[in-house]
């Protein structure tokens, strides 16, 4: 079978018009697999693919290459029969520069399909490290984790497995997997999370130019989230589906969000979830966060995530932790509900707000100072302190230096 090749140079202005570009390649009947290979100088070019019958994947910037075959395929990618017809391999122009990016695409059809990769073994399942539990109402219970992180399926650096194994280490009680654009990690959820003791929440980092979004939930291909469409309907879809939205680092750099959703005023078309405290928030005396929460909603519920790739980062799994009270383990059903809190660790001895209905639970909060929404304070006296919920909205906890130490809806 031959191969389609397609080379050319991407300009600024390219771009400025479509910076996601679709180069098309008929696959012929009886492919036993599909290989793409890019090539490129300068600049960055994501890459990713779909079929006749819809998504097939996504890399975006961590690969130039991916094979799809029958039984399996390249990280990022859906296994599958690479059925017969007009597929087309998407480009995302990331970075381009004024001299432009000249790029090359080979795309190969073969008739065999190569052996499938050996799996790689996934470590020992460590010991979970102990940790109080904090009260909750009957039949409930607030569980930690991390609700972003990646894996080799994206821009991480571990497999599933070998990430489950680091939350239980970490002492987490749910993470959730969030490759960027792909849905190809789901697959490998539930062993990885029978294996490790972990609630694993199969999750999306729908990631574009003007900002990015977490939508939690949902099963296999029908999960994903189409990046390219506007914000609203990747809200419309996660609605459809019971699946969570959550708006991603919303000050972050050049990922801040920027993507405009309607009810401007605050209203029920923008996701109650935004993730307030995200590593990216280097000096919690920064107040741009908080005043950007009470802009968006009146009643956002918080959450965090450590954003994790790789343990080389220097930033742990789990740091911030986001603490959600659920009913029979159902973490989803505890974000839909907004039932969440927000502190720097998982560990004993870390400063926790929680809310419970119209009551607040300071935890080894000595010495801090309770935020409210209105900007009323007090300062906590005790290591376990209950408080009146007066108002609706995000409460706070923050050091004599006015750095936040603690959050909760």
């Amino acid at each position: 079978m031959r191969p389609t090749v397609h080379r050319g140079r991407w300009t600024l202005e390219d771009r400025i018009v479509a910076p996601l570009r679709e180069l098309p390649v008929e696959v012929p009947p009886g492919c036993g697999s599909l290989t793409v290979e890019l090539s490129y100088e300068g600049g960055v070019l994501d890459l990713g693919c779909h079929g006749p019958a819809g998504f097939r994947g996504w890399s975006g910037g961590a690969r130039r290459a991916f094979t799809i075959a029958p039984d399996w395929a390249t990280p990022g990618y859906l296994p599958g029969e690479p059925e017969p017809g007009l597929w087309h391999v998407w480009l995302g122009l990331h970075r381009v520069g004024p001299e432009g990016v000249p790029y090359e695409v080979v795309i190969t059809p073969s008739d065999a399909a190569p052996p499938v990769p050996e799996a790689v073994r996934p470590p020992l399942v460590p010991e979970r490290p102990r940790r109080t539990e904090p009260p909750a109402p009957a039949g409930m219970r607030w569980m930690a984790g991390d609700l972003h992180a990646h894996t080799v399926h994206s821009d991480g650096t571990l497999t599933v497995p070998q990430l489950a194994c680091l939350a239980a280490e970490e002492g987490l009680d749910f993470l959730a997997v969030t490759d960027h654009n792909t849905v190809s990690h789901h697959a490998e959820l539930p062993a990885a999370q029978s294996y490790s003791g972990v609630v694993l929440v199969p999750g999306q980092e729908v990631t574009t130019d003007l900002g990015h979004a977490n939508v939690f939930g949902g099963d296999g291909k029908d999960a994903w989230v189409d990046f390219r469409r506007p914000a609203d309907a990747w809200a419309e879809h996660a609605a459809a589906r019971a699946q969570v939205m959550s708006i991603n680092h919303p000050l972050s750099g050049d990922s801040a969000w920027r993507r405009p959703l309607p009810d401007a005023g605050g209203g029920s078309g923008r996701p109650r979830l935004a993730e307030i405290w995200h590593t990216s928030w280097w000096d919690r005396r920064w107040g741009a966060p908080l005043a950007w929460a009470r802009l968006w909603r009146d009643d956002l519920a918080p959450v965090g995530g450590s954003d994790f790739h790789d343990p080389a980062q220097g930033r742990p799994l789990g740091a911030p932790v986001t603490w959600v009270l659920a009913e029979d383990g159902d973490v989803l059903g505890g974000l839909a509900a907004g039932r969440t809190a927000i502190a720097a660790s998982p560990k004993e001895g870390t400063p926790l707000l929680l809310r419970v209905e119209d009551e607040l639970i300071a935890l080894d909060a000595a010495g801090t100072v309770l935020v409210r929404p209105d900007g009323r304070r007090d300062v906590i006296r005790g290591d376990r302190v209950r408080l009146q919920a007066e108002a609706p909205g995000m409460h706070h906890l923050e050091s004599h230096e006015n750095e936040v130490v603690a959050l909760c809806g």
